[in-house]
């Protein structure tokens, strides 16, 4: 059974080429994404950008205080950009990167912080958004999700400007919204973007990977809701995963000897370009010593239950 990496869809392939080919000079497609985002994310300022990296950077270019992130599960970035933007940053503990407000009362910093979570910890774990957006509203925190892997989502939690103050994404390969480049940042902050037009004039993007983006946008929901429930059945059926219960995009199984087991688990499912089995410790996962499967990075194909049982199979006789 061979596994395939995910590419983006052939409609999306499709308008991108028309674009490409001169075919579409009289449709703004930057303005179409940027306005359906804006719906998506209930946000009323949208920019499209050329990466997720840089939709980190001009969000945390807006910010006055310091950069609050979790000790782990998301994204190394945000330390790296933090650091190059010469900002102070603060580490919040996670539960195997689940942040528990209670942890962000033990930290000392200024007002106009901010504090930058990926949706899902580590990809397998869906924070508490609610939670964590109410605290930090009665207590000055300015929240930045990256909704990286969580924009879609149907419960409207997730990639919710209601709740988090700023939105960013990336849209590249093989996020949910799936082009191969780009990028977008949301907000119902208009000074977020009024203090930042140099980054964003760095960070533009073409009409070819906004044509992408609009394509994408029309599934986004479904693409999302297909990865999570795959996930779920694997977590049910696969021992000793983390945050069983929780919704996620990809299962992270803890064990003693990943290094070992790793290669003999994508021996047994080989995939076509790229790779969807990765170990731990990893910050942008967990701290702990486990095997990932990045239900995430498979193509809509692969998440069909006799690909899913292979999966399931496979890890319950190698781990």
């Amino acid at each position: 059974m061979q596994f395939e990496f995910k590419t983006p869809s052939n409609e999306t392939k499709k308008i991108m080429s028309e674009i490409a080919l001169g075919n579409c000079a009289d449709i703004d497609f930057e303005k179409k994404s940027e306005d359906k985002i804006k719906e998506l994310t209930n946000s009323e300022y949208c920019k499209l950008t050329t990466s997720g990296n840089n939709s980190i950077l001009i969000a945390l270019s807006s910010i006055e205080g310091n950069i609050i992130i979790p000790d782990q599960g998301g994204w190394h970035g945000f330390k790296q950009i933090a650091k190059f933007l010469n900002k102070e940053i603060n580490i919040v503990k996670t539960d195997l990167g689940l942040i528990n407000t209670k942890n962000l009362d033990k930290l000392d910093f200024p007002d106009k912080s901010a504090l930058i979570f990926t949706s899902f910890a580590g990809y397998t774990a869906e924070q508490d958004v609610k939670s964590i957006s109410k605290y930090c509203k009665n207590n000055g925190i300015i929240t930045i999700e990256d909704a990286s892997a969580g924009i879609g989502d149907r419960k409207k939690i997730l990639g919710n400007c209601k709740n988090s103050d700023i939105i960013l994404a990336s849209t590249g390969q093989p996020k949910i919204i799936n082009v191969g480049s780009g990028g977008f940042i949301a907000t119902n902050d208009e000074n977020v973007l009024k203090t930042t037009k140099i980054q964003q004039k760095l960070s533009k993007t073409n009409q070819i990977i906004c044509g992408g983006i609009y394509e994408e946008l029309n599934n986004v929901e479904k693409n999302l809701q297909d990865t999570i429930n795959a996930t779920n059945h694997l977590k049910k059926h696969i021992p000793n995963t983390i945050h069983t219960k929780k919704r996620g995009v990809n299962t992270i199984i803890q064990h003693e000897n990943p290094k070992e087991k790793i290669w003999e688990i994508k021996n047994a499912l080989p995939v076509n370009k790229g790779g969807f089995i990765t170990k731990c410790p990893n910050y942008n996962r967990v701290k702990t010593k486990a095997i990932c499967i990045e239900v995430k990075n498979l193509n809509k194909n692969n998440l069909k239950k006799e690909y899913l049982d292979k999966i399931i199979e496979t890890a319950n006789n190698l781990l």
